[in-house]
């Protein structure tokens, strides 16, 4: 958290906003998050031209004409609207003064990131951190077939082959139990043994999900907002079995359940999602 839903409403009220704009300045004001921020990342950008807010996974790639800034949300950071000279909130760590908006990266727990690649060390999609992501989910690739033999040496949950994001990215915790619920699939399913026939409907799970996020802004647990400084919703009107344990299943009545896999709170219902 946040999640592909959560990054691209980010990137879309940035794109719409600062694209075409010239980056004034940029103030850090906290070096320490996952990996250093550059000390010189004022000196870098300052001057330059945004040509393009673009998005790969959970990343936000920020394209000047002489490299791209990757942005990385962690797991409580957000990106906000502000007025000029606004009040530094807490934990506001970074900001991006543009010509026409400032922005503002707020992050608690400092688990995000904030790296620059030069243009001379090649395509950005090379880059350590994206070569091995795999493919998006609203990419016209991505089809039922895709994921069906994608999955047949995955000997693991089907839960934790969606979370490790290497053959569709963007399906974080929240969104894969989700999924899965709308499926009716269980997360404890070894993902090798899904038929073609569930693959179609988790396919059909995943693109709906995700598109009802994106609808809403997003999810909010704590501390995500979008870049108008307001609360996602999709827990509101969406949300079926995420952070409901104990609570009636909305389809049958039957108390939802919480289990952990790979150290992350994974909910279900045991009725609906029996196989």
């Amino acid at each position: 958290m946040p999640e592909l839903p959560e990054v691209e409403t980010t990137r879309r009220g940035l794109d719409s906003v600062i694209s075409g704009h010239q980056l004034n300045e940029v103030r850090v004001h906290q070096h320490q998050f996952r990996w250093p921020v550059p000390e010189n990342l004022n000196e870098i950008l300052q001057g330059h031209v945004l040509q393009a807010c673009q998005r790969r996974g959970k990343y936000l790639l920020l394209a000047f004409e002489h490299g791209v800034l990757m942005i990385h949300l962690g797991m409580s950071g957000s990106i906000r609207r502000v007025a000029l000279g606004e009040f530094l909130l807490k934990h506001d760590h970074v900001e991006f003064v543009f010509d026409n908006a400032e922005f503002r990266l707020n992050d608690p727990r400092r688990f995000g990131a904030v790296l620059w690649h030069p243009a001379e060390n090649g395509d950005i999609q090379n880059h350590l951190l994206l070569a091995r992501l795999g493919i998006e989910p609203f990419d016209p690739q991505f089809s039922p077939t895709y994921l069906h033999n994608a999955l047949q040496d995955k000997k693991s949950a089907i839960k934790t082959v969606l979370l490790n994001g290497e053959i569709v990215v963007g399906v974080g915790n929240i969104y894969a139990s989700e999924s899965l619920f709308r499926a009716r699939i269980n997360p404890q399913t070894t993902a090798q043994t899904l038929s073609l026939a569930r693959c179609k409907r988790l396919h059909q799970a995943i693109i709906e999900t995700l598109n009802d996020a994106l609808e809403s802004g997003g999810s909010t647990l704590k501390d995500y907002t979008g870049t108008n400084g307001e609360a996602g919703a999709y827990f509101d009107i969406y949300a079926a079995v995420y952070d409901r344990e104990k609570l009636p299943c909305k389809k049958c009545d039957t108390p939802v359940r919480k289990i952990i896999q790979g150290q992350r709170a994974t909910y279900f219902c045991p009725k609906c999602q029996r196989y």
